[in-house]
């Protein structure tokens, strides 16, 4: 279908140039772009839809129970007491 498009003279010279260096005409580069453009809204808009993390997760959060274990508190120094107990020399890779 032919459609006429009014170009300023930089962006109708970057046509140019962009059709010249990659061996193209000016109509496939246009082409090109529009549907370049076209699947950057459609990824877009696929990740403004898109659960977020937490909305994957969310129906899981809090149904674990330690039993009263409260393996929250003090954990500094659980750490600290292995990275002290820890045997020396080469790490893993």
């Amino acid at each position: 279908m032919p459609a006429s498009v009014r170009l300023d003279a930089r962006t109708e010279r970057l046509i140019r140039r962009l059709a010249k260096r990659h061996g193209r005409t000016r109509s496939e580069v246009i082409r090109v772009a529009i549907e370049l453009l076209a699947r950057e809204a459609v990824a877009t808009e696929a990740r403004a839809t898109a659960p977020s993390t937490y909305g994957r997760v969310a129906h899981v959060v809090g149904i674990a129970d330690s039993g009263g274990a409260n393996l929250s508190e003090r954990t500094g120094d659980r750490f600290r007491k292995i990275l002290i107990h820890r045997p020396r020399g080469h790490r893993p890779r």
